[in-house]
């Protein structure tokens, strides 16, 4: 995978993930989990900037590429990271059609079309 897809978002790091958060809710799809990287490294008693992973997914839909090649299921639920990059708050996600290179996914490249154009929307929502 060649890396982030990144945009900046309006607000700080709270903000944005409960756009997010609310976005996900208003289309149905179900929030598995929260990571918030910097509370748990403040606390470690250690620094970090506000940093947050929102871990979502259909499983209608991520069952297919599993289907077709169970070991994608290390790259799924699918995330997306909100965090702050000295005072301008980022979001992230990797662009689910690179999975098509490294799994045989066969012929869910439609799958990992609709995948993209979610997190594309996502991050569009935090703008």
């Amino acid at each position: 995978m060649t890396g982030l897809v990144t945009t900046t978002a309006a607000g700080d790091v709270a903000t944005a993930a409960q756009k997010l958060h609310a976005e996900l809710d208003r289309r149905g799809i179900p929030v598995f989990g929260t990571v918030d990287h910097g509370a748990n490294a403040r606390g470690a008693g250690l620094e970090l900037p506000d940093e947050v992973v929102l871990i979502f997914g259909d499983p209608a839909v991520g069952t297919h590429l599993m289907q077709a090649d169970p070991t994608v299921g290390v790259e799924l639920p699918l995330r997306i990271l909100i965090w702050d990059d000295h005072g301008t708050t980022r979001v992230g996600y990797r662009d689910p059609r690179e999975l098509g290179a490294t799994y045989a996914l066969g012929e869910q490249a439609a799958v990992l079309e609709t995948m993209a154009g979610l997190l594309e929307g996502l991050a569009a929502v935090t703008a």
